[in-house]
C-alpha cells in the first residue's frame, strides 16, 4: 500500500525488515517498529520534543474526561458510530489523542505526523490491531489517491508552510464520496496577543530543548497568577485583573474556564504544553471561515460547512462520489 512519494511507485520491504525500498532506489528506514519518510529534523521538531516528554497528557484515557471524544464528536458531526469499519487517514496525529478515540470507535487507522511524536503515538496505540503509523510530510503522503473513506486533520494545517497546500493534498486523499474533517486558526487567535508575538519570535530562534525549558520555566513562575484569579474570580476586581493576565499580559494558556474538569494538576500541564505549542511553532496561519471554504470548493469538495468555534475554524466536506461532478464545479 505505501508508495514513494518521489517516483510512486510502491514500495517494498526489504528483507530484513529494516527498510522500505523504491524500485528507483530510494530507501525509507524503520525506527522503532515506524517507517520514516522525512528527517526528524524539521520546522515541527518543537511538536515531538514535547509530545515525547508528556505522552498520555491529553489522552482522554489519562484524563478521565471526554474531551478529545467531544471534540472529535463535534468535527464529524454526529456520532463516532460512523467511523466503524472505516479507512481513515489522520494527517497530525501527534500523541495519540484523537487516535486513540478513532481505533476505539472501530476505525482502520492510517496515521502520520512530520515529527517524532509519531513514536509516542506509537507507544500509546500499538495495542490495536487496525492501526498503522509513519512519520511523513502531508504534502508528500506515501500513499495513493483517494484510498481514504474518512481524512481528519485537527489542529495541524495552520502549522504548515502552506495551508492551501496542505488541503489540496488532504482532499486527494479522499475517496469519491468520502469525508474530509479538518480546523484552521482563525483571525480571532487568543494566541496572537503582543506579549506572546515578542516571546514566540524570540524563541523560534533558540535550540528547541532551550525554549521547551523557557515555556517550562515561565509557565511554572507565572501559574500562580492564574490560579489565585480564578480561585478568587468571584471578586469582581480579580475578575477583571484575571481578564486582562489571560488576553494581553501573560503569555501563558490557561484552560480553567473551558476545561475545569481537569483539575488543578493536569491543567498546569495543559497550559505548559499548550504554552509552548503557541510560542515555538515555526508556522502560524491564520485564515477565515470563507477562506476555507473557498479552497475546498477549488478542490472540488461539496456538502461544505466551515464554522467559527472559539478561536477556530472547523469544517467538513465531502468528495462527490460521481466523478463527472467535478467538472461542473
Amino acid at each position: 500500500m505505501l508508495i514513494c512519494s518521489v517516483h510512486h511507485c510502491y514500495l517494498t520491504l526489504d528483507v530484513f525488515g529494516e527498510k522500505y525500498l523504491c524500485r528507483e532506489g530510494c530507501s525509507f528506514p524503520i525506527i522503532d517498529n515506524i517507517p520514516r519518510f522525512v528527517s526528524s529534523e524539521n520546522y515541527a521538531s518543537s511538536f515531538g520534543l514535547q509530545w515525547n516528554k508528556y505522552r498520555t497528557t491529553q489522552l482522554d484515557s489519562f484524563t478521565g474526561t471526554s474531551i478529545s471524544k467531544d471534540r472529535l464528536t463535534r468535527l464529524i458531526g454526529g456520532s463516532l458510530d460512523v467511523l466503524k469499519g472505516k479507512k481513515i487517514l489522520e494527517a497530525g496525529c501527534g500523541a495519540g489523542r484523537f487516535t486513540e478515540i478513532l481505533l476505539a470507535a472501530g476505525a482502520h487507522v492510517f496515521a502520520i505526523d512530520l515529527s517524532v511524536a509519531v513514536k509516542a503515538n506509537y507507544q500509546n496505540c500499538i495495542k490495536y490491531s487496525n492501526y498503522f503509523v509513519c512519520q511523513a510530510d502531508l504534502c508528500k503522503i506515501p500513499l495513493k489517491p483517494e484510498y481514504f473513506d474518512v481524512v481528519i486533520c485537527i489542529g495541524v494545517i495552520q502549522h504548515t508552510p502552506d495551508p492551501e497546500q496542505t488541503i489540496i493534498s488532504l482532499c486527494t486523499q479522499v475517496a469519491p464520496g468520502g469525508l474530509l474533517v479538518i480546523d484552521h486558526y482563525t483571525y480571532k487567535n487568543r494566541y496572537t496577543s503582543p506579549t506572546r508575538r515578542l516571546l514566540r519570535t524570540f524563541l523560534k530562534r533558540m535550540p528547541k530543548t532551550f525554549s521547551f525549558q523557557f515555556c517550562r520555566m515561565l509557565t511554572l513562575l507565572l501559574w500562580p497568577l492564574h490560579r489565585i484569579s480564578w480561585e478568587y474570580r468571584r471578586f469582581l476586581i480579580v475578575k477583571k485583573m484575571r481578564t486582562m493576565l489571560c488576553r494581553f499580559l501573560s503569555p501563558v494558556n490557561d484552560y480553567h474556564e473551558v476545561h475545569p474538569e481537569l483539575g488543578a494538576r493536569l491543567l498546569k500541564e495543559w497550559a505548559l504544553l499548550d504554552t509552548h505549542d503557541s510560542l515555538t511553532d515555526f508556522y502560524k496561519h491564520l485564515r477565515s471561515s470563507e477562506d476555507i471554504d473557498l479552497y475546498l470548493r477549488k478542490n472540488g469538495m461539496v456538502d461544505i460547512e466551515a464554522v467559527y468555534v472559539g478561536n477556530k475554524v472547523e469544517a467538513r466536506a465531502r468528495k462527490p462520489p460521481d466523478r463527472s461532478l467535478l467538472l461542473e464545479i
